[in-house]
């Protein structure tokens, strides 16, 4: 059977080359007479692997020395306690809600301290990313905290906060190594890869050596940012497997042009359907057009019957995963890095012919 055309929004397509790269060394990981599923993550060949991943991602995001890198599990959403614990050392934090990922980033911040929404979306269903240039952050708030890009919603922020000199903490999983980013912008970034770097399961911690506290009495060993730190991302077993599927993706994104190609693959894609949609008379894009994302495109036609139908009908011509989420309905057409030009293009050819047919 072909390969579809997967736009889902995650775990999400991976890059050809990285697949196949892998499957040809899954049962012999160069010499080492096992798969990388079956060793050691104490053993020197992962170790090499492990070191090698966070090498070639330092060098792709220009990560200063004076960041550390933490490949984790628990997803994010064990994350959006563990940032709270690690940085809100006086229980206080700040954020901006955008969707569903940081409206849950805040709610476990309330279980554990004093945040405060400091500016918000939701009065529109979060179709927009509101003014961050004069937010009322309070003096003593640890840090400001946004989703960079809201999956469910397919908004993006295209300029960052005015923190008024407060660290700023970034969930960036749905648009990581997607663009250039100046870390140095960030106190802290944090991103599930299964959107554009890897198998779900791997979360990676990109924060500032001084924002690492030494001592968090109350905190389990876990939740510490500073026990991973300590032993190379290494204190207990990691997700071996993903670490190494990000690693070749790492040195897929290098040998397509870096950061800077991933971004003009992205803004070229993302343009070709976004003309589309704004010249549609069947399809609307719900998200207003300075707040886009580059990544997650929703649309919908006005008719959830007609939405169904265009989502069944697509997945007919190998074009799939384009419901929306279950929360807001309609549909989403992820398009990440992996995802190549003629997928979107196929998109477009489609939605152009279910349009003539099924507008009066």
């Amino acid at each position: 059977m072909a390969r579809v055309y997967n736009f889902s929004a995650g775990p999400a397509v991976l890059p050809e080359d990285v697949l196949r790269e892998a499957a040809a060394e899954m049962l012999d990981y160069r010499g080492s007479g096992m798969s990388v599923n079956e060793m050691s993550h104490r053993s020197a060949t992962f170790q090499e692997i492990i070191d090698t991943a966070e090498s070639d991602l330092r060098e792709l995001m220009g990560i200063p020395d004076s960041y550390r890198v933490l490949f984790l599990q628990g997803g994010d959403s064990l994350l959006f306690a563990a940032v709270f614990m690690n940085l809100a050392i006086n229980k206080k934090a700040d954020y901006i809600i955008t969707g569903s990922w940081a409206s849950k980033a805040y709610r476990e911040a309330e279980i554990l301290g004093d945040p405060k929404v400091i500016a918000s979306s939701q009065d529109r269903n979060f179709s927009y990313i509101p003014d961050c240039s004069d937010l009322p952050i309070r003096a003593d708030a640890s840090y400001v905290y946004i989703c960079q890009n809201n999956t469910i919603y397919g908004t993006a922020f295209h300029g960052l906060p005015n923190t008024k000199g407060h660290v700023l903490v970034a969930d960036q999983s749905s648009m990581f190594l997607s663009e250039p980013v100046d870390v140095t912008d960030f106190g802290l970034i944090h991103a599930g890869v299964q959107k554009n770097v890897g198998p779900a399961g791997v979360q990676i911690v990109i924060v500032r050596d001084d924002l690492i506290p030494d001592d968090l009495p109350g905190v389990p060993t876990m939740l510490r940012f500073k026990t991973q730190a300590d032993a190379g991302s290494l204190y207990n077993t990691p997700n071996c497997w993903g670490i190494y599927i990000c690693g070749k993706v790492f040195k897929w994104v290098a040998g397509q042009g870096g950061l800077a190609g991933m971004r003009a693959r992205n803004e070229e894609k993302a343009a070709l359907l976004y003309d589309y949609l704004d010249e549609s008379d069947l399809f609307r894009p719900t998200v207003e057009q300075g707040s886009r994302s580059r990544m997650n495109v929703t649309f919908v036609t006005g008719s959830a019957d007609l939405d169904a139908m265009f989502v069944a009908e697509a997945a007919k011509q190998g074009l799939v995963s384009l419901k929306g989420h279950r929360s807001v309905g309609g549909m989403r057409a992820s398009i990440y890095n992996a995802m190549p030009l003629a997928g979107v293009q196929k998109l477009v050819g489609f939605m152009r012919d279910f349009e003539r047919t099924h507008t009066a």
